[in-house]
């Protein structure tokens, strides 16, 4: 361009290349194998006990499952792909936490809102009434509404 000399980043925007040493290759990767497990450990229960696995049991499972990191994809997305293998792979049992959901409305409009709700919940985890206000709580799957917790 122009014969000037163009700073790093000038060169790396215009020639899109940039030389990474395998030792930070290897860094980045493993700090993205490690944001992977937190983001499967944060998102998933044991489905026995319905309680979170610590990280490092997430990273150990990913490890004897082969799982590899790819710098292409988004952690979130690769978190995803990697709680199916997990399910698949059945080293460890795990299902996507359920997302808790509270509604109070008027006792008039009660009725009408517990038939829609009902058909998109899992499960019913409360129903409380007086004489002015209806509270239910509801456990549902993030996955169901579109929702990527």
């Amino acid at each position: 361009m122009d014969g000037l000399s163009l700073p790093l980043d000038g060169q790396i925007l215009t020639k899109g290349e940039l030389q990474v040493s395998e030792k930070e290759r290897h860094q980045q990767l493993d700090e993205v194998f490690k944001e992977i497990a937190t983001i499967v450990a944060d998102k998933c229960v044991n489905p026995a006990t319905k309680r979170p696995y610590p990280v490092g049991i997430i990273e150990q499972a990913m490890k004897d499952t082969h799982v590899s990191v790819k710098a292409n994809k988004t952690s979130k997305q690769q978190a995803l792909d990697v709680i199916k293998h997990l399910k698949e792979a059945k080293i460890i049992e795990i299902e996507r936490a359920r997302m808790r959901l509270r509604i109070a409305i008027g006792v008039k409009e009660s009725k009408k809102m517990k038939e829609k709700v009902s058909k998109l919940v899992t499960s019913v985890e409360s129903d409380n009434y007086d004489d002015v206000e209806y509270e239910m709580v509801r456990l549902f799957q993030s996955n169901e509404w579109g929702c990527s917790s």
